[in-house]
């Protein structure tokens, strides 16, 4: 018999607003926000003397806002699914986002050091190679039984909430995917996903803006300046650099793809990546995406 479990394993979101390119305020519109599953995903972009910042956060309602004041017209929402788990150990199930393979707690420090440059590899394999990463994804479709993945080895299974459908649809897409250009890691950037990582996880918080306000552009300007477009994907729980990509890649329960999208953005060329111990969910990633940037001069 399945029970649900106190403890939340896993989350992803999203929201959006224009952003004044001149006086460097945000400039709200009214927009329906969809909300509904487990990750987290922002962009910004230039557009037109505006820079457009989408940060959608999934719930499993819908929300429309109509609201005239610029700031409670931002819709920010996040959910924490409950994990799932079966009285019998030998048959876990944990939600999509857990960390699975190996028993619950912090992984040694040197471990997300070694998570963080196993990342920007992943990455730019899905990125330069997308047909390969397919591949990769499709040899994974076996070990799918409806809506729960359990690889051998795996000491849970996973409960997904579209099962292989999500899986096949980013095959898909990725065989559709001209090969695009390998992100370089930004030094500046990665202090920024640093700062965010430290902030967070220590608390067991889940949120792109930060305890003092800021979101991901705020902080990466601490250290340069970005250029063209920003985007942030985060990730709670999978503590592998397959597990973290493959995750934003399939983005299982979230309407747009947006994690998928902003992996595969032709338009962003460096990234700047940081991962750490969570409070709840064992671990966080936080993988910041641009244009461009140019660190300040020291």
């Amino acid at each position: 018999m399945i029970t649900s479990l106190a403890e939340p394993k896993g989350v992803f979101e999203s929201i959006s607003w224009e952003q004044d390119e001149e006086s460097g305020r945000p400039a709200f519109a009214p927009r329906d926000v969809e909300v509904g599953s487990s990750v987290g995903s922002v962009y910004a972009e230039s557009r037109s003397g505006h820079r457009t910042i989408a940060l959608v956060d999934h719930f499993l309602m819908r929300l429309q806002s109509s609201l005239k004041n610029p700031i409670t017209a931002a819709v920010l929402a996040v959910t924490a699914v409950l994990a799932q788990g079966c009285a019998s150990t030998s048959s876990t199930v944990m939600q999509q986002g857990s960390a699975r393979g190996r028993a619950a707690g912090s992984l040694p420090t040197a471990n997300y050091a070694a998570l963080e440059h196993g990342l920007i590899d992943e990455l730019n394999f899905a990125r330069s190679n997308p047909q390969g990463y397919a591949a990769e994804l499709e040899r994974e479709l076996q070990y799918y039984q409806g809506t729960l993945f359990r690889r051998p080895g795996d000491e849970s299974a996973l409960q997904t909430r579209e099962g292989a459908a999500a899986v096949r649809e980013a095959i898909k897409v990725l065989r559709q995917t001209r090969p695009l250009a390998p992100l370089r890691i930004s030094e500046g950037m990665t202090l920024g996903a640093r700062d965010h990582v430290k902030d967070q996880a220590p608390r067991g918080l889940m949120n792109h803006r930060g305890t003092d306000g800021t979101q991901a552009w705020d902080r990466v300007s601490r250290y340069g300046e970005w250029q063209a477009k920003i985007s942030e994907n985060m990730t709670f729980g999978p503590a592998t650099p397959h597990d973290v990509v493959a995750a934003l890649l399939i983005d299982d329960g979230i309407t747009d793809r947006g994690h998928r999208k902003n992996i595969l953005d032709p338009d962003v060329k460096v990234v700047g990546i940081s991962c750490g111990a969570h409070k709840s969910y064992r671990v966080m990633c936080d993988m910041v995406h641009a244009g461009g940037f140019v660190a300040k001069s020291r």
